[in-house]
């Protein structure tokens, strides 16, 4: 499996729209519970159909007619046993930091060939945010799971946080909504990419934070839960500060009217 970076400014997202998610930079840590209009960009369970499983005739004739529509050069190869490769994108849409080694070099060509863990040379650890609208590209084959893909995105950005903390969604569109479906850790994601097509309106896939309703407090390093703290504290000066803002436009609001009551004659 390889791997290519890129950067899309114009891609959608539904972070606007998720601000009752947990440990955010941009949001509170804390649900919001005011109602809100309702979104075309919803999150929805999708009941799975079982797949139909393709026999060598079928996959040849669909990725023939997959490689016909891909216009990048990206197209998928037949191998004599079934089995075929290509490229997939993963669009990373992580909200919380990643945890990655500290004071080390910068990954080198060698490093790549010969697959050297340069997370493994130190000890030492820090957190930083991924940026919300990165793309990865990656070359894999019909039998890499997600399981699979998710652990080369980590290497590649050498985040040495446990893989089960991340899941990988696809996400499709369905009468103007956004729907997402998280992936089990065995589904084939090329499999997937072909079935659809080429289109990535059609269906993409996304790197998210593996919710499960709960936190998982042992699951996040002490850098982590520190950096958590700080956001925490910074957001309560903010709500603190934005209510003491309304609360004296309010006070100025009715004195100004006790003036003009007062002022008129009785």
């Amino acid at each position: 499996m390889t791997v290519d970076s890129t950067m899309s400014s114009g891609y959608c997202s539904l972070d606007d729209d998720l601000e009752d998610c947990f440990f955010t930079a941009k949001t509170s840590f804390f649900r919001n519970l005011q109602s809100k209009t309702p979104s075309k960009n919803v999150c929805k369970t999708v009941e799975e159909k079982t797949p139909h499983i393709l026999t060598l005739k079928e996959i040849k004739q669909k990725i023939d007619i997959y490689n016909s529509k891909e216009k990048n050069c990206l197209g998928m190869k037949l191998s004599d046993d079934g089995t075929y490769t290509g490229f997939i994108k993963v669009h990373l849409k992580l909200r919380r930091p990643v945890t990655v080694p500290a004071g080390i070099r910068p990954r080198s060509i060698y490093d790549a060939v010969k697959e050297v863990n340069l997370a493994a040379t130190t000890d030492k650890r820090t957190s930083f945010y991924l940026p919300l609208d990165a793309i990865k590209q990656l070359h894999i084959s019909s039998t890499t799971t997600v399981s699979e893909v998710i652990q080369g995105l980590l290497k590649k950005f050498m985040v040495v946080d446990n893989p089960q903390k991340f899941a990988l969604f696809k996400q499709t569109h369905k009468d103007g909504q956004v729907l997402f479906q998280k992936l089990s850790i065995t589904d084939c994601p090329l499999n997937l990419r072909l079935l659809a097509g080429p289109d990535t309106d059609v269906l993409s896939f996304v790197l998210k934070e593996n919710e499960t309703g709960e936190v998982e407090w042992d699951a996040f390093s002490i850098p982590e839960l520190q950096n958590f703290l700080t956001i925490l504290e910074k957001e309560e000066q903010d709500k603190i500060q934005q209510v003491q803002r309304k609360y004296d436009k309010f006070k100025q609001r009715l004195e100004e009217l006790l003036r003009d009551a007062q002022g008129k004659p009785g």
